[in-house]
C-alpha cells in the first residue's frame, strides 16, 4: 500500500511539473501579432468660400482721410450689392490708422523724418456658400479702380461644411483597407486572423487636387484649392492564429 501511495504521489509531482513547465513555455512565448496600416481617401469640392480684401485712403488731415475712406466704403458696398451680395453678409472690420513719414537727408546723411499725413485702411470679409459667385467677384473686383477705389483682394479660402461626416466615412474606409491587408498577410503565412487588439488613427490630411503638395507629419489643411483630397490612416493590430 505504501508503494502504491508513493507511486501515485510521484506521478502527481511529474504531471504537475509537466503542466507548470508547459504553461511557463507558453507564457514566455511572445504572442504573434500582425500590424497593418490602412489608407482611406476621398476627393471633394469645397462648399464654403471666405474672401477678404482691403482699401485705404490718405491725407495730411486725419478727418479728411477718414471722410475719404468712408466714401470708398460706400462705393465698395454698393458695388458688391450690385453683384448680388447682400449687405448683411459684408463684414467691415475696424479702421486701422497709420502715420506716414518721409525721411530727410542733408548732404547724403539722414537727419530725421517729416510727418507726411495719415493712411487709414479698412478690411472686409465675405463668407458664402455660393462659391462660384464669390469667385467671380474676387476676379472682377479691379473694376473698382474705375470708381476711384484702390481695392486689394486676397485669394479666396475654401472650406467644407460636412468635413466631420467625411472624416467618419474615411476612417471606415481606412479600417476596412487595413483589415483586408491583415487577412492577406495571415493567409500568406498559413494562418488565420485573430481578434483585433488595438486600433489607432493616424494623421488627417487635406491637400489640393493636382497641387503636388507634400504630406506633413503634423497634418496639412489646404484652404487655397476649391477641389481637395482628404486622406487618413488607421493602424490596426491583430492576433495571428
Amino acid at each position: 500500500m505504501k508503494h502504491l501511495t508513493a507511486i501515485i504521489f510521484g506521478l502527481a509531482i511529474v504531471l504537475a511539473a509537466f503542466f507548470l513547465g508547459n504553461a511557463y513555455v507558453k507564457r514566455a512565448q511572445k504572442p504573434r501579432i500582425i500590424s497593418v496600416t490602412g489608407l482611406g481617401n476621398q476627393d471633394f469640392t469645397s462648399d464654403l468660400i471666405v474672401w477678404e480684401g482691403r482699401f485705404a485712403a490718405s491725407s495730411p488731415d486725419l478727418k479728411t482721410a477718414f471722410d475719404r475712406l468712408d466714401q470708398d466704403k460706400e462705393i465698395v458696398k454698393d458695388y458688391l450689392v450690385s453683384k448680388g451680395i447682400t449687405a448683411e453678409s459684408i463684414i467691415f472690420n475696424s479702421v486701422q490708422t497709420n502715420e506716414l513719414y518721409d525721411n530727410r537727408y542733408e548732404n547724403g546723411n539722414y537727419v530725421g523724418n517729416v510727418f507726411r499725413g495719415y493712411q487709414l485702411q479698412q478690411s472686409l470679409s465675405i463668407e458664402s456658400t455660393d462659391v462660384s459667385k464669390i469667385e467671380s467677384i474676387s476676379r472682377e473686383i479691379t473694376e473698382l479702380l474705375n470708381k476711384g477705389v484702390q481695392f486689394n483682394s486676397n485669394p479666396p479660402r475654401y472650406y467644407y461644411t460636412k468635413l466631420a461626416d467625411l472624416k467618419i466615412e474615411m476612417i471606415s474606409k481606412a479600417t476596412e483597407d487595413a483589415r483586408v491587408r491583415a487577412e492577406k498577410i495571415a493567409e500568406n503565412a498559413g494562418g488565420n486572423l485573430g481578434d483585433l487588439i488595438s486600433a489607432r488613427m493616424g494623421v488627417f490630411q487635406i491637400t489640393g487636387q493636382n497641387s503636388g503638395e507634400d504630406y506633413s507629419w503634423g497634418g496639412s489643411f489646404n484652404t487655397s484649392a476649391k477641389n481637395k483630397t482628404a486622406s487618413i490612416t488607421m493602424r490596426l493590430e491583430y492576433q495571428a492564429n
